[in-house]
């Protein structure tokens, strides 16, 4: 996994951490080039991946959500979920490119989809 979750940031233009994490908020594996807390990221984004879906298929009637992402002034970041207790979670900086990063994190996310 952490093979894919490698390549993962070297392909997206701007990309600087990839990540599994459980609903739950805990980190499966991940990978990093810059010195962030891995952890807090997961957990942070498990309880807004949760709130968001739960708004979307209950409250809203949009159904399953199939991706999310969240830009901030430095940090933005993607989710998309794998099965349905695991999510991708794709951090990266200004320059980045939200086409890219939703191609890329798609494709990973089913090739892991088979490992786990």
């Amino acid at each position: 996994m952490l093979d894919q979750l490698t390549q993962l940031v070297r392909d997206v233009d701007g990309a600087w951490a990839a990540a599994i994490g459980g609903l739950d908020g805990l980190l499966i594996e991940g990978h990093s080039t810059a010195n962030a807390d891995l952890n807090l990221l997961i957990a942070e984004h498990a309880g807004l991946y949760r709130s968001a879906s739960t708004a979307y298929s209950t409250t809203l009637n949009g159904g399953q959500t199939r991706e999310m992402y969240l830009r901030g002034e430095r940090l933005s970041v993607y989710l998309h979920p794998i099965k349905a207790e695991y999510f991708l979670l794709l951090a990266v900086d200004a320059r980045s490119n939200l086409g890219q990063a939703r191609l890329y994190g798609r494709d990973t996310a089913r090739k892991l989809e088979a490992i786990l």
